[in-house]
């Protein structure tokens, strides 16, 4: 979720809560939910990682508070995203899909799902998502105090983007890598002073001064 790239650029802001929080998620009440209870933590699972994936494709050019607020319509429109159940989806389900104003009608992404869901499947010969998306996992995470200094990208999501359009992944380029990276704790990009970070459990809070 490259929320940061669209958002001001200042340090966390202390909300009525008393919480300090970054500002993409403290101008709405469903960012502000999603960043404290989901965002950054660990996501292992085939299914939980083909949905944030799909997510992450759909948003590409749109805000991120419009993926979340069509999410519940997308869990339901791609069969709560189970990969076997997508990778089954013809030419019926993606008229369907280009239908359902519910969700972001775009069919390049549409494809994209269905494609990513049997590339997902043949993964699994080789350990799976999970094993793939985390063997990527960098030595060191960023400490931004900014979202100026949030990166869109890394060395690694660049060499994990090039691995999943090798296995067949499509809409996976290095920036949405890097978004799904953030999102399930693989790096953690929350800001210094916010009270989410280090809440992953992956990447101690301790910081250099």
């Amino acid at each position: 979720m490259a929320e940061h790239q669209v958002d001001q650029a200042g340090g966390a802001v202390l909300c009525e809560d008393g919480l300090m929080r970054p500002p993409w998620a403290a101008r709405d009440p469903l960012l502000r939910e999603y960043y404290d209870t989901e965002w950054g933590m660990p996501v292992h699972d085939e299914a939980g990682l083909f949905e944030r994936l799909v997510l992450e494709g759909f948003q590409s050019g749109l805000s991120w508070l419009t993926i979340l607020r069509k999410r519940p319509a997308f869990r339901e429109a791609f069969a709560g995203f189970s990969p076997d159940a997508v990778a089954e989806f013809g030419d019926t389900d993606v008229a369907r899909l280009m239908a359902d104003a519910r969700i972001v009608r775009n069919q390049r992404k549409i494809d994209a799902a269905v494609g990513n869901a049997r590339a997902a499947i043949a993964l699994r010969a080789e350990g799976g998502l999970g094993e793939l998306i985390w063997s990527y996992r960098p030595e060191s995470t960023p400490e931004p105090r900014t979202m100026a200094e949030v990166p869109s990208r890394s060395p690694e999501s660049e060499a994990l983007a090039r691995e999943l359009k090798r296995k067949g992944f499509s809409f996976v380029g290095p920036v949405t890598v890097f978004a799904l990276m953030e999102a399930i704790g693989v790096v953690d990009t929350h800001l210094v002073e916010s009270h989410r970070r280090g809440s992953s459990g992956v990447w101690t809070r301790e910081v250099a001064p």
